[in-house]
């Protein structure tokens, strides 16, 4: 072979060298997240969680210094900042020898996250390398909160008593139900303003009785309740009222029919009992008269 073809063979070689040396430190420091535990699974609003999470590739001691992090927002939070992050030296000398890294963390799931999966993000790097490598993972949640639809069920013009129904709309039962009409102009309401209703179970109703005046138009009503995990919660609901609807109804006619017959009743009977006690005393004295 003559120098100049050597010479070619041996540049082709160092170059391919420079490209396979190049591929290996690419590739060199490889990290893999993955999610392999919650509980409890569903997490309920409000309340502690326990997620675990995987980190492979750290056996691998050119990663060096290993940073993982779950990152604190919603729908999640820590009781202190600086457990969000776990660091570790790479290499399978660390760890009891494992090649892989177990990340748990116990969080606090927001009051208000939704029902379902909710995305939460973790973030990593390893020595020589700044920027971190972000991943979402979902975060199963059960929604403890009530929902409830409101409606005017009766108005009785002559005793004003205003009679609410509430339904329970929510997934779950519910405790210490308060129902609350509060100052405003459409309403004025006399006395208690607040009816403690107790107890209401998913998909059932109840009732709560007002003594008021009602104008026309749309009335506030603050629902107030405690759901599965003991958090108290409120809910502003609005109710249109319209008086026309309970105007000249039969049944309180009937109401009405029966309480003039009870009225009368009573009205008679105390007349007949006056005369008969006067005709009673008359008779006494004609017959006191009569002995002497």
């Amino acid at each position: 072979m003559s120098k100049d073809n050597m010479k070619k063979v041996i540049s082709l070689l160092l170059v391919l060298m420079i490209f396979s040396a190049s591929g290996v430190l690419a590739e060199k420091c490889n990290l893999q997240a993955s999610i392999i535990n919650q509980d409890p699974y569903p997490a309920l609003q409000g309340d502690y969680v326990k997620v675990v999470f995987q980190l492979d590739g750290i056996a691998n001691p050119d990663c060096g210094r290993v940073e993982f992090e779950l990152v604190n927002k919603y729908p999640i939070s820590f009781d202190l900042p600086e457990q969000a992050k776990v660091t570790v030296d790479s290499g399978t000398y660390q760890k009891d020898f494992s090649s892989f890294l177990i990340a748990p963390f116990k969080v606090r799931v927001d009051p208000n996250a939704l029902d379902g999966d909710n995305p939460i993000e973790v973030k990593y790097k390893y020595s020589g390398n700044d920027a971190y490598e972000t991943k979402q993972f979902d975060l199963n949640v059960k929604d403890t909160r009530a929902d409830f639809e409101i409606h005017v069920q009766n108005y009785n013009p002559t005793t004003k008593i205003i009679t609410l129904e509430i339904l329970n709309i929510g997934k779950s039962d519910i405790e210490a139900l308060t129902v609350e009409v509060p100052e405003q102009d459409n309403v004025e309401i006399k006395g208690s303003n607040i009816n403690i209703v107790g107890d209401l179970d998913s998909n059932e109703y109840t009732t709560a009785d007002f003594e008021g005046t009602p104008k026309e138009g749309e009335l506030n009503v603050k629902i107030t309740y405690t759901d599965s995990i003991n958090e108290r919660r409120t809910v502003l609901k609005n109710v249109y009222f319209n008086p026309d609807y309970f105007k000249g109804r039969v049944a309180d006619q009937k109401s009405s029919n029966t309480g003039l017959y009870i009225t009368i009743l009573i009205i008679g009977g105390a007349i007949g009992y006056y005369f008969y006690r006067r005709h009673k005393k008359k008779k006494a004295k004609e017959m006191h008269a009569h002995r002497h």
